[in-house]
């Protein structure tokens, strides 16, 4: 059973820092593109930030960009999520989403698109609060 995991998130103060974790089993990630979304309440699914199957590519919406990286273990099957200076505009639920097709490809590379990908985890809420 294809099955992705989040965890790591939680109440941060502004300024502070969490890292997410996107655990997988059923399926090796190795080779898929593996992408950060988030969602609000009322508001669309936003691609927050992706990696390519090769690890070649790695790919930020410009809010995030400087303050949130994005890294693969494959002996661990797990694609994480350092996010760093986080501040309220941070605040949402965030999904991970794996593929191995080639429009999650081409979507790292430009605009993250969650049609493009099949499997998703269940989310992690984030809370940045003073």
């Amino acid at each position: 059973q294809v099955r992705l995991v989040e965890s790591g998130g939680g109440l941060v103060q502004p300024g502070g820092s969490l890292r997410l974790s996107c655990a997988a089993s059923g399926f090796a990630l190795k080779n898929y593109v593996v992408a950060w979304f988030r969602q609000v309440p009322g508001k669309a699914r936003e691609g927050v930030s992706c990696i390519s199957g090769s690890d070649s590519k790695k790919n930020y919406v410009a809010s995030v960009k400087g303050r949130f990286t994005i890294s693969r273990d494959n002996a661990k099957n797990t694609v994480y999520l350092q996010m760093n200076s986080l501040n309220i505009g941070d605040t949402a639920v965030y999904y991970c989403a794996a593929d191995d097709g080639m429009w999650a490809e081409i979507g790292c590379e430009g605009t993250l698109s969650k049609d493009d990908f099949g499997s998703w985890g269940q989310g992690t809420q984030v809370t940045v609060s003073s």
